[in-house]
Parts: C-alpha cells; structure tokens; sequence
C-alpha cells in the first residue's frame, strides 16, 4: 500500500467524553502552526448509518459540511481549530462501514465468498482512511467509543493493520485516558491509565504518545510512574490538563512538548510552531472590556452539547467585540406571555436557535415578540428565523392564526411551509418532497448561495452582496405571503439567487432583529468569527451598555 501521508490514530480509555475530538483538533491546529497540511476524521462505532436523525440528547448536535453531509458533532472541532475542508469521507460509522460492505456483496463484488469482519469489514475501514488521505501531509483520525466497547473493536484492528500496511514510520498511535485527583488521598491515581493501556496492548496497539486528561500538571515523577507501567518514554506522557478555554489546549500541549515528539517519532521535518495568533486569541479572550448575556430559548437545554456550534460561534462573536459572553439557557417549554418579561429581560440578546417539533414553540414565539417588542437583539437561526415570522404574521401583520404547516397542517395561513417541488440551485436539478418523504432524505443540506439586499442589516455585516451558507432544514418561508408581510414591515434582505427562497428576514424599526434560514454557527472559527455573530454580539454590547445601572 503506497501512501505520501502520515497517519496518527487518536483512541480514548478508561470513560468516554474525555475529549478525544478536542485533542484531534489541537493537535491538528499544532501541525497546521509548523506549516504542515492535515485533515481529520472521525470514525464512529454506532450502527446508524449517520447522526441525522439521532435525538440531540443522546448524541450532541449535528455538524453540516459544505457537501450537505451530516456529521457527528467532533467535525465542528475539527474545522475551527484547522483549515482543513471536510466533508462526507471524514466521518464514518459503523453501519456506513457494514453498509458499504452489503452492498457490495449483493453486487457480487466478492465472488460468493464468505464475508466476514476480517478482512472485509476492516478493509473498507482502511479504505475509508485512504480516502481522505490525498494531498494532505497529515491524516489523524479518531476513533469513537472507548477501549473496552465491543463496537469499536473492528476500527481497533483495521488500525492496528494499518501500521504494516503503511509502514511503522507513517504510523503513530495517541491514547488519552484519565488521571483522575482522589481528593479523600490527596493523589493523583495512574491504575485508569495503566489498564487502559494494558486492553489497548491486549489487542495488538502500542501507544506512541500518552494524553492523560486531568485538573492539574503531572510531575515528573508521575510520568516516569506511568512511563514505566505503559512501555512508554517519560517525554511521551503528556499532560492534558483542564483549561479555562478550550482555545487554550494547543498551547498546553505545546508547553508538554507533544508536537515535538510527534514529529520525531514520525521523521518530518518542518518548521518552528508559530502560536502568535493563539496566544493573542487567549489573551483577548481572558481580558474582555465588556460583558453581555444572551438568552438562548430552546428545548434541549439541560444538554449544551446540543447547541455546541452555536455556543462557540457566540463566544468567538463576543472574543471579536472584546466582550465576555455568559449563556442563559432558557426552556422554551416554560416561557408564558405572563413569564416571558421575568425570564428573558436580563437578557442583552435572545438568540432561537434551530430545532424539530412541535414542543415548546409557543414559547419560542413568545420569546421573538417580546425581543421585537422591546427592542432587545434578536437572532433566530433556522427554526428560529421561522418562528419569528410566525409571530410578526400574528402579531404585527393582522393573521392571528398563522403558523407553519409543520406545526399546524389545519392553520389558514401557513406563512412557514412544506415547498413540494423546488429547484436545486447546486445541482440544476428539480426536487420534491412531501410530509411521508424520507427524515433528512429531502432536507436542503449544505451550502447553498444567497444574494444580499442593500441597506440591510445583514449586507452591513457581511460587507459582500453574494454570500454561501450551510442548511439544515425542510421547511421555507412562504413566498405566497411575502408581500403582505413587507408590507407590515418585514424586510427580506436575503434570498437564493433565484428568488425563489428566503433565506434572511429582519425589522428596519429595530436596533437588531434578523433571522436566517441557514446554520451560521457552522461556518465561525475563534480566528474568524462569523459576521452575524459579531454583528449580534456587538448589538448586545450596546444593549448592555445603554441598560441602567444597577438592573439586568
């Protein structure tokens, strides 16, 4: 197997959640610093054959690429920390593995044979790799799950193939696991390293490099203790110390010495890191000017990995405005007309992000008019955008019944509806859709272009008149109803080059007050905020700014 890429296989011990995608992304952003090219992937043991339809409780957000591929949560991580481009080969899971695999037994492509997990399941693994190994000097790739899960066991060992495939020098194995601080002890405890390291052996994987996750620095003595228990060199135990802000996590690894001994084991050379524009991040981010809090109205609330784009977007939109951003998360299942003014006026900014279902919509409407009412910015993304249309139409255009047809398929005036057959301005092509189509299979997903009206708030903040943005959605703005609603007042400052589609509202009579049918929060990096959250946070800094003394 021939290959110019070199290859870092990043696996997680001991419980999950520890940050294997974090750590993908820093060390990405590390090689990136010394001037080398790398790419990201994500290899998921799960059996669905993508995260589309997962509920957000269980696994997170949902992550759209620019091909309209929906991905697991960890590839956002992977573009704001990299500049890498990703797309549909860079997440894999289990069941598109076992799918692939099926199919081309069906096909005949393996002669009648028996097909089994080895070699078939594993080769198209290692396939999957090769894949998005093309014009890249790195490929890192992060297995899902824990060691130990019967799922993963298959990645497991078409990794531990690779190395012979590729050759030992391209290959490097990363392990992070847990050193948790026993405070009742006073110690830190290494035994969830060393036997996550002895399953991981067990199956045939040396680890190269130790990541050990905990809340403080490791001596040298704990590392030569670890060291010696895991077959490791002392350099090779690497802290991963807790941090304030995950933009820091670069720089502690670099500190550790890990991107030195990457490049090392692997014989590259390249230049000397170059972290001015990190560090530079981490400052502005420690010594905010001001501070602001945004009410985020949603229904998945209680787990802010379901919003996780959408929360680093506001930070990097607060980082570009010197301001400090705090997230008040508010159930939209919980606001009333009588409770809304109570919930929401500390806000500086509300925010309605996207969402499925009917649950708590009536909150969420609440929330748009009372933004609209006392002048407070407001951003709805997506199902937000929708929303505040519902409640301009109710409240503001005289059609007290209007809804979305998502919500109300009985409603008079659907403002918000299913188009059933809509051109494809990416591919030229018709599509078409009704309510038993397939979940995500006719949802506009990706990029797609959008041209800006003048004198908009939206053309102020973008400074360009024709912009690309990523969707995630099935429902669009009525057209049937636009007049109307411009005539009571609403502006639609951005549409699909066609026409055809809305893709932007907002309110003239207002200090800031837009929504868009797109996923800004995709698109934000800590370096390059989007220009719709630097343009809300900055609104919501001079909202906070004009607010008296002593109250919010």
């Amino acid at each position: 197997m021939i290959c110019n890429s070199k290859f870092i296989f990043v696996t997680g011990g001991v419980l999950s959640s520890l940050g294997k995608g974090l750590a993908s992304a820093a060390i990405g952003a590390l090689l990136e610093s010394r001037g080398l090219s790398v790419t990201i992937q994500k290899l998921d043991p799960y059996i669905n054959v993508d995260p589309g339809t997962m509920n957000p409780f269980q696994h997170g957000e949902v992550f759209v690429t620019d091909d309209g591929t929906e991905t697991d949560l960890d590839l956002g991580h992977y573009e704001r920390f990299t500049h890498a481009k990703l797309g549909r080969d860079n997440n894999y899971t289990s069941g598109k593995i076992y799918h692939a695999v099926i199919t081309k037994e069906r096909r005949g492509d393996y002669l009648g044979g028996t097909v089994q997990v080895i070699p078939h399941i594993t080769d198209e693994i290692k396939s999957s790799i090769l894949r998005v190994a093309d014009k890249v000097d790195i490929v890192i790739v992060e297995i899902g799950g824990t060691i130990g899960d019967i799922e993963s066991l298959p990645f497991l060992e078409a990794i531990r193939q690779f190395k012979a495939d590729v050759g030992k020098e391209n290959v490097l194995y990363i392990h992070l696991t847990l050193v948790p601080y026993v405070g009742t002890a006073g110690e830190l405890k290494t035994k969830p390293t060393q036997h996550s390291v002895k399953e991981l052996r067990s199956i045939g994987i040396q680890p190269d490099i130790l990541l050990c996750r905990t809340d403080r620095y490791l001596s040298q003595e704990i590392k030569r203790k670890i060291a010696l228990f895991c077959n490791v060199g002392v350099e090779e135990v690497i802290t991963a110390k807790d941090v304030e802000c995950i933009y820091e996590v670069p720089l502690v690894f670099h500190n550790e010495g890990l991107d030195d001994r990457i490049v090392d084991i692997l014989h590259i050379w390249t230049r000397a890191p170059r972290l001015e524009a990190w560090e530079q991040l981490i400052q502005r981010y420690k010594t905010p000017r001001h501070d602001v809090t945004i009410a985020i109205v949603g229904k998945y609330v209680d787990l802010t990995e379901s919003y996780k784009s959408l929360n680093e977007a506001l930070y990097h939109g607060g980082i570009a405005n010197e301001a400090r951003v705090q997230l008040k998360f508010v159930d939209s299942e919980t606001i009333t007309p009588q409770n809304c003014a109570e919930l929401l006026t500390p806000a500086d900014g509300i925010l309605v992000p996207g969402g499925f279902g009917s649950r708590g919509i009536e909150g969420k409407i609440c929330a748009a008019e009372f933004a609209r009412e006392k002048k407070i910015p407001y951003f709805g993304i997506c199902l937000g955008m929708q929303i505040a249309v519902i409640e301009f139409a109710r409240h503001a255009a005289g059609m007290p019944d209007a809804h979305s047809s998502e919500f109300d398929p009985q409603t008079p005036h659907p403002v918000i509806y299913l188009m059933k057959e809509w051109l494809d301005e990416k591919t030229g092509t018709v599509q078409h859709r009704d309510v038993n189509s397939d979940k995500g299979g006719t949802m506009r997903l990706g990029a797609y272009p959008c041209n800006l009206s003048p004198d908009t708030i939206a053309l102020r903040a973008y400074g360009m008149q024709k912009i690309s943005e990523r969707h995630r959605h099935r429902y669009e703005f009525n057209n049937t109803y636009a007049e109307k609603l411009q005539n009571a007042g609403l502006v639609i400052s951005g549409t699909s080059p066609s026409g055809d589609l809305v893709e932007i509202i907002e309110l003239r009579e207002h200090p800031w007050y837009l929504g868009c049918q797109f996923h800004p929060e995709f698109k934000s990096r800590p370096m390059n905020p989007h220009p719709l959250f630097k343009s809300f946070i900055a609104a919501a800094v001079r909202q906070a700014s004009a607010r008296p003394r002593g109250t919010g």
